[in-house]
């Protein structure tokens, strides 16, 4: 490869491909750790309880048990370590439906199994609030206050000429990301190592290292694969603290994995959202007013919230705006982030309300939206480092055939089916944290090699591959001599795959450690070149067969002054079922601005893969809690529905091209969460088209269109 080849923005394949497909990409219960001792996990059967006794004779003389631990027996922990869900195993008491009570540990995954049938829990039962639905009127202020406010919302809105005053609802979901979580806990002395699925690979480390009183440096986490997350992955949950703590009781390594029906009450969910909207416009269709209250709930041992309301505040150009939380602690695992929290959920809410506003002017709805929106973002006053909006929406009524919609709902039918089209537009706040990177040169001769280390992680979304196409580009380097290495504490720590920040953090710590590398080289030559030198022409000039630096990156404070989001617009091709109210989505079309695309392929995949993700929240998905004891009578795949292949047709995907050099140096905005967001709406927008029925109740399941 010359020096001049380019391969940052070409769609490469991943260059961990081949060992994925080979069964050779150790996940975090493949490594080989001698004389592992294997745990499962027995859950509470009540919502709330204090535990009278914990009966463990029978399991222990299970065959192959080596030890049951309880509250009884486990060890004391030094603090809550920003712990999601808690520290659990330290006094007999039970905050919500399948809170972990116990750990059976044995020498096979299949007795540890069969003794945690065996625990006996005898409870005392206490007073639960599980119902949301009963209750959500009780719902308090957030313990943090998260409202905004602009202008005089209540004046505007009564004194507006149209209006929309809705509810939205949006129900509980999963993430079950195709690989369950799971540890291996291994104790040397005082020091810890978790080969763990792990989206912060540093934050892990840190909570673990508070639990147990540890220096972070004597918590080792490695995590080189990890099958899928969605933001599941991205804190410690108590089950990797049970591996640690069933570990050191046992004094020997312990293998914990959770099942699929494990998932649904282990490791957190996205909470059921009721969303009240209310619009404001005058008659040529300006917004003068936008109200967006969230009433939601969170779990009785501490608070978290979606931001449904943050598109609503910053989206649209409104002079006037309300947007306010309330939430209900219920006995329930608690709520945590999931692929575009707040902005996927909030999406479904305002863009439906934004549609039917438009509805009610009798205006195309793209139009309506391009007439208010501003290159200012109202919530905060700070101008867009970029915004794609415009051209999106453009983009995509072209691809997907704008012009065949009819305004008229029940316009266009095929035999049995009635088709509509809609859209939506989405934003998902794009960032560069602080990261950092130690590259390694090796020459030999004319052949150079580059090591890259750092702490960041991989979802299968292409971490490896954009960091090697960095770090080779910048170097002059063919792909094929740049190695990656991450997924481990013991690299320099960087920031997690969450958020939208994983390619603009770790691609932009990796260029700065090459640049410098390069700057450094040529400082130790002393010479003046003709042309641009290759990396080996520097070494050797500098009498180096290997080299090292590293940078500790961090984003520019120019940053700090615009408002930086990637944008995106959806539209759904959807045919409805005349009889039988059966919801096909034949044909969606997403067009996103997300800065520079460090790989094509994989950012294409990653659209792709929240489009699907979103055509499941529109049509599917949805987790049923019974409201008697506060379990989810959803626990498997059989019972929470996610979209198959029938469900999905063909997705079409495009980027709008965007040199935007005040998000960060590389210009990247991250593409993980905005592919959701606006998905639901879009589709929903499309039913309302074909069937001339407002769904405001996710999911649209036939009777609701019927």
């Amino acid at each position: 490869m010359a020096r001049d080849t380019k391969v940052i923005g070409e769609a490469i394949s991943r260059i961990d491909g081949l060992l994925k497909v080979t069964g050779g990409a150790n996940y975090s219960t493949d490594f080989p750790v001698k004389n592992v001792a294997y745990g499962f996990i027995v859950k509470s059967s009540n919502a709330a309880a204090s535990i009278k006794d914990i009966d463990t004779t029978a399991a222990e003389k299970s065959p192959g048990v080596i030890a049951v631990l309880t509250y009884k027996n486990a060890p004391k922990v030094a603090g809550s370590g920003n712990l999601s869900g808690g520290v659990i195993l330290q006094e007999p008491k039970v905050d919500f439906y399948g809170q972990h009570v116990a750990v059976v540990v044995a020498d096979t995954y299949e007795q540890a199994r069969y003794a945690a049938e065996l625990v006996k829990v005898n409870y005392e039962p206490l007073p639960a609030m599980v119902d949301f639905d009963a209750h959500k009127g009780e719902a308090v202020e957030p313990q943090r206050g998260r409202g905004s406010k602009r202008g005089d919302f209540d004046a505007a809105f009564v004194a507006a000429e149209h209006k929309v005053d809705q509810t939205y609802l949006t129900p509980v979901y999963h993430h079950q990301p195709l690989e369950p979580h799971s540890t291996i806990a291994v104790w040397e002395g005082s020091k810890l190592t978790l080969y763990n699925a792990s989206q912060v690979v540093n934050g892990v480390q840190n909570a673990i290292a508070a639990v147990f009183g540890l220096k972070p440096a004597d918590v080792h986490v490695v995590t080189p694969h990890v099958g899928g997350g969605f933001g599941s992955k991205g804190s410690a949950w108590p089950h990797v603290v049970l591996a640690a703590m069933a570990a050191k009781l046992v004094n020997r390594p312990v293998k914990l994995a959770l099942t699929r029906q494990n998932m649904f009450n282990s490791v957190g969910l996205r909470q059921r959202n009721v969303q009240h909207v209310r619009l404001a416009a005058s008659a040529d269709g300006k917004l003068t007013a936008i109200g967006h209250d969230t009433t939601t709930h969170t779990a009785v041992t501490g608070e978290f919230i979606e931001q449904c309301g943050h598109l609503s505040s910053m989206m649209y150009d409104a002079p006037n705006a309300s947007i306010g939380y309330r939430v209900l602690p219920m006995n329930v695992i608690i709520p945590t982030f999931t692929r575009a929290p707040g902005e996927s959920t909030g999406s479904f809410a305002t863009e439906s309300a934004i549609d039917e506003l438009a509805y009610e002017l009798k205006m195309d709805p793209i139009e309506f939206r391009l007439k208010n929106f501003s290159m200012t973002d109202p919530s905060n006053g700070r101008p867009f480092s970029s915004r794609a909006t415009a051209e999106a929406l453009k983009k995509g009524a072209e691809m997907i055939g704008w012009t065949k919609r009819k305004m008229q709902p029940r316009s266009i039918r095929n035999g049995d089916f009635l088709i509509g089209y809609g859209v939506a537009i989405g934003s998902y706040p794009s960032r560069q944290v602080p990261s950092s990177t130690l590259v390694k040169l090796k020459r030999a001769g004319n052949d150079v090699t580059a090591t890259i280390e750092t702490a960041a992680s991989d979802l299968g979304t292409g971490t490896y591959t954009i960091v090697a196409q960095t770090a080779a580009e910048t170097l002059g380097l063919p792909m094929d001599k740049v190695e990656v290495k991450i997924g481990d504490s013991e690299f320099p720590p960087a920031a997690g795959s969450v958020g939208s920040i994983g390619a603009a953090s770790f691609c932009n710590s990796v260029s700065e450690t090459c640049i410098q590398a390069k700057n450094e080289l040529q400082a130790k030559t002393g010479r003046t070149w003709v042309a641009p030198p290759t990396v080996a022409q520097l070494m050797e000039a500098a009498n180096l067969n290997e080299y090292q630096t590293r940078v500790d990156a961090r984003p520019s404070a120019e940053a700090q002054k615009y408002s930086s989001h990637a944008f995106n617009a959806n539209f759904s091709e959807v045919w409805v079922n005349a009889y039988t109210g059966a919801v096909r989505v034949p044909r969606h079309v997403a067009v996103t601005g997300a800065g520079k695309i460090i790989n094509a392929k994989t950012a294409r995949s990653q659209i792709i893969g929240g489009c699907i993700w979103g055509i499941g929240m529109a049509l599917t998905e949805a987790s049923i809690l019974d409201p008697r004891w506060g379990n989810f009578v959803t626990r498997t795949y059989n019972d929470y529905h996610i979209p198959a292949n029938l469900d999905v047709g063909t997705i079409d995907v495009a980027f709008i091209p965007e040199d935007d050099r005040v998000v960060n140096r590389l210009g990247i905005k991250g593409v993980g969460e905005v592919g959701i967001v606006g998905v639901a709406a879009s589709i929903a927008n499309a039913a309302f088209n074909a069937t001339g029925k407002r769904v405001r109740d996710l999911p649209l399941t036939p009777d609701k269109l019927l």
